[in-house]
């Protein structure tokens, strides 16, 4: 039996702990949290089995150790414990940058006990009550292990990680940061920069913002997630997002250019080259980046529509990932989205619902 320790049950450390124990029932699991509420909750909940105070010694002897505070607090925490662990007791963390806590871990020489980790899955939700044990389902999971971490323990973590329904890449801390640069830190901030650009430019009446749906709406949802949180990652993934946004910036020079120029080869090129490569990530499928199995329907608008989808469907065992309304059909075919696990559930949705007369798109 594996003893598993908290330090942090939020919305990340939580999910955790609640995948674990629903994957892992018979595994220990221990906690500690700065809100004792927190900690009250997952005890009568049965998430986890016992409460500790933050040093204490029963988490220097757990097989996994996860550090699950904001970053600043995870380093003053490993200078306080790196005298203190045992020799089976592997640290692994949940923050969005990496390197700055495996240049604490290798000043500390505790690369044999590391295994950097950050799980691609979130919330614009903060908090234990908002931990949910299928958080981590179909999402990526990075993993960073240091330098000295034997093989074995590597393997041992990636397939715990794997059985709770999440997918391990392993990545160096390097790649993993400059990566999350391109394709998550910036986006971040470009969304920010929309909303306060239109912010600035709307009128008294507020014209722009009424009118403000669909693609803007969806571009800048990011937008919404917590102004402490991307504060700390740009201090902490500062290099690498100043390289990627002068990149940024020189394509928005060129594409600034190509306007003013009239110049419709190039403007052409532009927006031909991102649509295709955009298309292609949806298509690709090699183990790690899923296909998107995707229908399109058109339905009235009218009460029970969708849930009446949903049970044809579910009749027919056919496993829904996702559905929901487009709002803003600008640029879409169809105003309701089903996303499908398998193609052949996709398959399947499509003749039933062709049969029964619905309208139906495929992407």
């Amino acid at each position: 039996m594996k003893t598993i320790g908290f330090i942090g049950l939020g919305l990340i450390g939580g999910s955790i702990a609640k995948a674990i124990r629903k994957f892992h029932p018979e595994y220990h699991l221990i906690a500690y949290d700065k809100n004792k509420e927190t900690l009250a909750s997952a005890l009568s909940s049965n998430i986890i089995d016992g409460v500790c105070e933050a040093y204490d010694s029963r988490f220097f002897t757990c097989d996994y150790l996860f550090l699950c505070t904001p970053v600043e607090f995870n380093i003053k925490y490993l200078e306080k414990i790196s005298d203190s662990l045992q020799e089976n007791c592997i640290i692994t963390d949940v923050g969005s940058v990496k390197g700055i806590i495996h240049d604490k871990i290798e000043s500390l020489h505790l690369g044999s006990h590391f295994i950097g980790g950050h799980p691609m899955a979130g919330s614009e939700k903060s908090g234990f009550d908002f931990a949910n044990e299928r958080l981590l389902e179909n999402a990526y999971y990075i993993i960073t292990p240091g330098g000295e971490i034997p093989l074995e323990r590597l393997t041992e973590f990636t397939e715990l990680i794997t059985s709770l329904g999440a997918i391990p890449m392993v990545l160096t801390s390097e790649e993993h940061d400059f990566i999350t640069a391109g394709v998550s830190h910036l986006p971040h901030i470009i969304a920010s920069a929309l909303v306060n650009l239109v912010n600035m430019l709307d009128n008294d009446a507020e014209y722009m913002k009424t009118v403000a749906a669909g693609g803007f709406r969806d571009i800048t949802r990011i937008a919404s997630s917590s102004p402490v949180m991307w504060q700390q990652i740009c201090m902490e993934n500062q290099e690498n997002i100043s390289n990627v946004l002068d990149d940024y910036i020189r394509m928005l020079v060129q594409i600034r250019c190509f306007v003013d120029n009239q110049d419709a080869d190039n403007l052409y090129n532009f927006f031909a080259s991102s649509r295709d490569y955009r298309d292609s990530i949806d298509a690709t499928d090699n183990g790690l980046l899923r296909k998107a199995f995707v229908l399109y329907l058109d339905i009235a608008d009218e009460t029970g529509a969708i849930a009446t989808i949903a049970t044809l469907l579910a009749v027919e065992k056919i496993s829904i990932k996702n559905i929901g309304i487009i709002h803003n059909r600008e640029f879409e075919e169809g105003a309701l989205k089903i996303e499908f696990y398998e193609e052949d559930a996709l398959k399947k949705a499509k003749y039933l619902l062709t049969k029964r007369n619905y309208i139906v798109y495929e992407r």
